[in-house]
């Protein structure tokens, strides 16, 4: 039996003696991870752990105290976020709510988070319609250069939201991450978003390829604008970052194109939460905005 045969062979052993919740939990952080555009040694630093440390949470290796609690909350027949003390364990509510929605399927999950926006006062009137059109994807999927086309063809202001996060904070987005972290660039990123909504009736607005990690900035860009997910080929991302010479968040990494299509993957169920979606990556540029200013116009009932 060759080396090849052997490292496979150990590595399923190895797999098949890993605790299961550890395995679950270390793809959950990797998840996470990803759909924040952060490296391993990223995480590290801000959660100030070794990187070694973090990559044995990743892959499900050690970790037994997790395990003890996980033991203690069956004991109690509790969740184990109930013994941690989620917000959504705090009273009998929050926990009859969570009961309720358990079972529910995604298109149910969605008309309960649509409902509950318009209970509270948060939602948009009929979002699916808003004339404030918002642009979501990755870096790369052409929502600068489409977006402008698209304002100037409905007539309404452009708004790039990295250049009004950037005003608010008087430094590059690049230089408020590595001064500031990125929370502060997240509280930037709402305060600008929550300020162009109340400015413009109507626009087209681009947004960063990292808003959806937020759920609150995320929920209010849903209820109050017709979102479009602009989805493009892992190498055409790549080519159109590379040709803006801005190589964020894959700058720091000798593999860039795989944690491309980690934060794609990572991300790309919350781009689907969009009403509209187009691939950028499969017709011309002209073409590409004829199909977006169709799908567009015909969304908000204007004339094609």
């Amino acid at each position: 039996m060759n080396s090849d045969a052997l490292a496979s062979e150990q590595s399923q052993a190895d797999s098949a003696a890993k605790n299961p919740f550890l395995m679950a939990l270390g793809e959950r952080v990797r998840s996470l991870r990803s759909r924040r555009g952060m490296t391993r040694k990223a995480v590290a630093l801000a959660a100030q752990v070794s990187e070694r440390h973090l990559a044995n949470l990743e892959y499900g290796e050690g970790n037994a105290s997790i395990l003890v609690l996980q033991q203690v909350a069956g004991a109690l027949q509790c969740s184990l976020v109930e013994l941690l003390g989620d917000v959504t364990t705090s009273n009998p509510e929050w926990l009859l709510i969570r009961e309720l929605l358990s079972t529910a399927d995604e298109n149910t999950l969605r008309k309960a988070r649509i409902a509950i926006g318009e209970a509270l006062g948060t939602g948009g009137s009929n979002p699916s319609a808003n004339p404030r059109v918002a642009l979501v994807g990755l870096r790369g999927a052409g929502k600068s250069t489409l977006g402008s086309m698209l304002a100037q063809d409905l007539g309404f202001p452009f708004v790039e939201l990295s250049r009004e996060i950037e005003q608010f904070a008087g430094c590059s987005v690049a230089e408020i991450q590595a001064l500031y972290g990125v929370a502060a660039y997240r509280r930037y990123e709402r305060r600008a978003l929550e300020e162009a909504i109340q400015i413009h009736p109507e626009a087209v607005i681009a947004t960063p390829g990292g808003l959806v990690s937020d759920p609150a900035t995320f929920n209010q860009l849903l209820s109050h604008c017709t979102t479009v997910w602009l989805q493009a080929d892992p190498q055409d991302h790549m080519g159109r970052v590379q040709a803006q010479g801005d190589m964020r968040p894959m700058a720091a990494s000798k593999e860039a194109m795989e944690d491309l299509k980690s934060i794609l993957q990572g991300r790309a169920a919350f781009y689907s939460k969009a009403q509209l979606k187009l691939d950028t990556s499969a017709q011309s540029l002209e073409d590409t905005f004829q199909l977006l200013r169709r799908q567009v116009r015909t969304q908000l009932q204007l004339p094609l």
